[in-house]
């Protein structure tokens, strides 16, 4: 029996992916006008983006510690061997939350063989994670052998991304205000990047077109053997500017694929619309 890959919704892959895939799904919560929706499964992206623009503020929550019991404890009762690949524990409590559910079903099902990672990692970063799992699971992988590029993949993920207004993630906590002040203040773009789970801005930039060929600079800096690489992109709702990047990316570092994701709806929340981020290994895998 494949080792069976299980994924939080954070990881801003497109819905029929799990299905395709074999890949369990738990959903965060998204909180749009009032009403509460579950990630990828009940609400879509521009709904979030939609709602932002129209002044509203979303709110997220993490999984639902009921869906854990649930599922852990029908993989335990089925001897399934699993691998669940976790939203960085430092922007959700999520991780935290399948790491206790995990150790109260175990009370019951001794034997029970999953293993959680976290990650470190957000958005399409951690989708790649997710998406070279279920590629492995898929051929048979062990488990020892899907854990090892697990581990060593979000060790190795780069994350960098540009925002149309830090006051979304400033809002959201997810940086500080005094951040977003000056961004605003001073009209520039800011980039940011995932340091051990969190977010942190690391340049400030005026322009959008320097700020696209900075993120490419910075690749270049961070990154090596784009030819073996699968290139991951998300974006916030911006079509039109995501396949300038990506044209900028296949032109300048030739990838073996460049792969195109929308930012979903619980991660779109905090960076609102316009948000534009790219994720590489900083070294290939051996």
């Amino acid at each position: 029996m494949p080792v069976q890959i299980l994924a939080d919704s954070a990881c801003d892959l497109p819905k029929d992916f799990y299905l395709e895939h074999n890949v369990t799904l738990f959903p965060l919560k998204v909180q749009v006008n009032g009403q509460e929706y579950e990630d990828v499964k009940t609400i879509d992206p521009k709904t979030v983006y939609d709602a932002i623009r129209g002044g509203d503020i979303p709110k997220t929550s993490q999984v639902s510690p009921l869906l854990f019991e649930e599922i852990f404890t029908k993989m335990a009762e089925n001897n399934e061997d699993g691998i669940y690949i976790a939203f960085s524990s430092e922007l959700s409590g999520t991780y935290q939350t399948s790491v206790m559910i995990l150790d109260q079903v175990k009370e019951k099902y001794p034997n029970f063989n999953l293993t959680i990672v976290d990650t470190k990692c957000a958005s399409l970063g951690f989708g790649l994670v997710v998406r070279e799992a279920a590629r492995l699971a898929a051929e048979d992988a062990s488990k020892e052998e899907i854990l090892k590029d697990v581990v060593f993949r979000s060790q190795h993920m780069e994350q960098i991304f540009t925002v149309d207004d830090l006051d979304y993630l400033a809002k959201g906590g997810r940086v500080s205000k005094a951040s977003a002040f000056l961004g605003s203040l001073l009209n520039i773009k800011p980039i940011l990047n995932v340091e051990d789970g969190k977010l942190v801005p690391i340049e400030k930039i005026r322009g959008k077109k320097k700020v696209y060929r900075r993120l490419i600079e910075l690749m270049k800096e961070r990154g090596e053997d784009f030819g073996d690489q699968v290139i991951g992109i998300s974006h916030a709702d911006t079509k039109e500017t995501v396949e300038v990047v990506k044209a900028l990316i296949e032109e300048e570092l030739q990838p073996r694929e460049t792969y195109v994701t929308n930012i979903g709806s619980a991660v779109g929340a905090h960076t609102g619309p316009g948000a534009i981020a790219i994720f590489f290994l900083s070294k290939s895998p051996s």
